[in-house]
């Protein structure tokens, strides 16, 4: 069986790495329905519904002979104003990467569509850390793989790459 302490450090960088890839997510913006006027999603309600971090990918999903997406600044989200957007999609089927803390705000740029509620605020926030259990001491290196913190792959592949590093 390989050392240990000489494995560590690879099952811990990989570890972080695949944990840092897990965690973002995909959304498709107002699920089935998709982006869209009909006034069959409230997306203010939807976004509500989720927890938007860093990393995290919006998939705008639309007709784009009818609609389009406009990221606008908060004062042309309130006003329904797209005249000076940060970005435009136009695709149909829209891709945007979070790639900050903060705010995004979204508008159909089609008259009557963002005012008939075809617009979306999405607060990224920072992500929150899960509690910190109190562990007793252990000399044991590897025991702090299998902490209940991890899901149980974690600890599969930890020794996994333990017994074959």
């Amino acid at each position: 069986m390989a050392n240990p302490r000489k494995s560590m450090p690879v099952v811990s960088l990989l570890m972080m790495a695949l944990c840092g890839v897990s965690m973002a997510a995909v959304y498709q913006v107002g699920d089935s329905a998709g982006w869209t006027s009909m006034g069959q999603v409230d997306y203010q309600d939807w976004a509500a519904s989720k927890n938007f971090h860093v990393g995290d990918t919006l998939v705008f999903n639309y007709n784009n002979q009818f609609h389009n997406v406009k990221q606008v600044a908060h004062p042309g989200f309130e006003s329904c104003n797209a005249t000076s957007p940060i970005a435009t999609y136009t695709n149909g089927s829209d891709t945007v990467a979070l790639e900050k803390l903060g705010h995004f705000y979204f508008i159909c740029g089609y008259p009557g569509h963002c005012q008939a509620g075809q617009k979306i605020d999405i607060l990224v926030a920072p992500a929150t850390s899960k509690p910190n259990h109190a562990a007793s001491p252990s000399t044991s290196s590897a025991s702090s793989l299998y902490s209940s913190n991890l899901p149980w792959t974690w600890g599969v592949l930890g020794f996994f790459l333990l017994g074959f590093a």
